[in-house]
């Protein structure tokens, strides 16, 4: 019996306001050579970026045996979600989506409905006793049995009708922005955060090969990507698991070297670098290589040390300032992001003032903070001293408005400074509008704004201006979160940034 559900598909709310961040279909279906007449499969994708790219590999995959793919369901023969399974809204948003497939299927709309993901990795066989009307479930340990199984319910061609291997792509943009991508350089994750169930499904930390990384990133390149996010669950992480059995395997740096001496992506930046595996080498390496942008992602999770032991994080106070004054003095004009969870068990008022304390003291250019969510299986689900979920608010919204007045000051300090931006759109909305001379404003991103988790830069009209191409822009004015600049000629040097 199929269950009241929501209208699909679910609409993510806008990342930035005045500036679209719908999930973009690959419309019209993306199709091999000879492979017209191939299965519509349409697959959603749910939860971070690590996701995104797990979807883009299975695109791939269906292409190179013969199927027809979308990022969107309509006219899908085949649903498939890449479910998310790390914090409960997460889970919520995916059951949700699940059953939206399943309505389809009772309308005729749609033949299967598969999920597969960090959520069926964690709670398959609940969910197959709960949502029967679902084909097929694949956790993360089963995909490769993916086409297999398609093959078996009769809903792909026969391997003798799949593409031949030198015509199969590596990965399939998803994106509404196919300049920018991400690539994940791990699996996995060493760490035992009391508050992270992510070990427990996506396994122990697991480094891809650098020469497997270098040829993806040369075929992302080879597609017209310009900004390349290098993720993982660790970032500093990278190649530690290799070095236990070879004192030899490259680490980080050997891999970011590796990129940059064998592709010509432009801008390569870092993501979900911990404090404690940040190291003079990374730093330096960032200082000289220009195409590292100047801009990092370093989560603290927060700013007491009584609360990163309860975390069961190595980072202390005193090693995450020596770490921000490492960076800010070796890299000019660097921009700082991080992440802090609110509301963690055994957070009272004198520990969140500590947090709030330590984010006005080092001024972090951009800040996202999330409340403590419960998760299954974890230790701090059954640690004492829980927070209400009133005054988990009620703290986030006093950690917003700091960090707004801090965004604030840093915006102004840009006011008169020159630096590059990528295009992400060419159009009218926001602050700008067309200026008659039949040139539309643009939507930006500079070296300091990551794509949908800051905020972007509107640039006024310009005949150069095209979605990927990357610009010498001067800042003319600073809004809350975003930045309003006017297209210059030259690029600016580092020190400009």
């Amino acid at each position: 019996m199929i269950r009241e559900l929501p209208v699909f598909p679910l609409a993510p709310e806008p990342v930035r306001p005045g500036v679209p961040r719908t999930v973009v279909a690959i419309d019209p279906y993306i199709e091999p050579a000879g492979a017209a007449d191939g299965p519509r499969i349409g697959l959603i994708t749910l939860g971070c970026d690590k996701n995104t790219v797990d979807s883009e590999k299975i695109l791939a995959a269906l292409v190179g045996h013969g199927a027809r793919v979308s990022s969107e369901v309509e006219g899908s023969e085949v649903v498939i979600i890449n479910t998310c399974g790390f914090i409960e809204a997460a889970k919520e948003q995916s059951i949700e989506t699940i059953l939206a497939a399943c309505q389809l299927k009772e309308e005729g709309k749609a033949r299967a409905v598969v999920a597969v993901g960090c959520m069926v990795e964690r709670y398959k066989d609940e969910l197959a006793a709960e949502i029967p009307e679902v084909d097929l479930f694949l956790g993360l340990t089963e995909m490769k049995g993916l086409i297999p199984k398609l093959r078996d319910m009769g809903l792909l061609a026969e391997a003798d009708r799949a593409v031949p291997n030198m015509e199969k792509p590596l990965r399939i943009i998803s994106t509404e922005t196919p300049h920018t991508s991400f690539l994940k350089i791990s699996e996995g994750c060493d760490h035992s955060c009391a508050f992270c169930a992510i070990p427990s499904f996506r396994g122990l930390h697991r480094s891809a090969a650098v020469e497997d990384l270098v040829a993806e990133a040369q075929a992302l390149a080879k597609s017209g990507v310009k900004e390349l996010n290098i993720v993982s669950q660790d970032t500093t992480w990278y190649g530690r698991d290799l070095r236990r059995k070879d004192p030899t395997a490259p680490l980080l740096p050997e891999l970011l070297t590796a990129l940059i001496a064998d592709t010509d992506v432009p801008w390569y930046r870092l993501f979900y670098m911990y404090p404690s595996g940040i190291t003079r080498e990374v730093v330096e390496l960032m200082a000289r290589e220009p195409r590292i942008l100047p801009y990092l992602d370093m989560p603290l999770q927060h700013g007491s040390d009584a609360i990163l032991e309860a975390m069961r994080r190595p980072e202390r106070k005193a090693l995450i300032r020596e770490r921000v004054d490492w960076l800010r003095t070796e890299i000019p004009g660097l921009t700082l992001r991080t992440t802090v969870i609110v509301g963690f068990p055994g957070e009272g008022d004198d520990e969140f003032q500590e947090m709030l304390d330590l984010l006005e003291e080092l001024s972090f250019d951009r800040v996202g903070a999330f409340t403590y969510s419960i998760e299954d299986g974890t230790p701090a689900a059954d640690m004492p001293g829980q927070v209400p979920e009133s005054l988990k608010r009620e703290r986030l919204e006093q950690l917003t408005d700091l960090q707004l007045s801090i965004s604030v000051e840093k915006n102004l300090d840009l006011v008169g400074t020159v630096t590059r931006a990528l295009i992400d759109y060419v159009e009218e909305g926001g602050p700008l509008s067309a200026d008659g001379s039949g040139a539309l404003p643009g939507v930006a991103r500079t070296e300091g704004q990551a794509i949908d988790v800051d905020g972007v830069t509107y640039v006024h009209p310009h005949p150069s201006l095209r979605p990927g191409e990357l610009v010498s822009v001067k800042v003319v004015d600073a809004l809350e979160y975003d930045l309003v600049a006017e297209v210059v000629d030259g690029a600016p040097e580092r020190e400009t940034r």
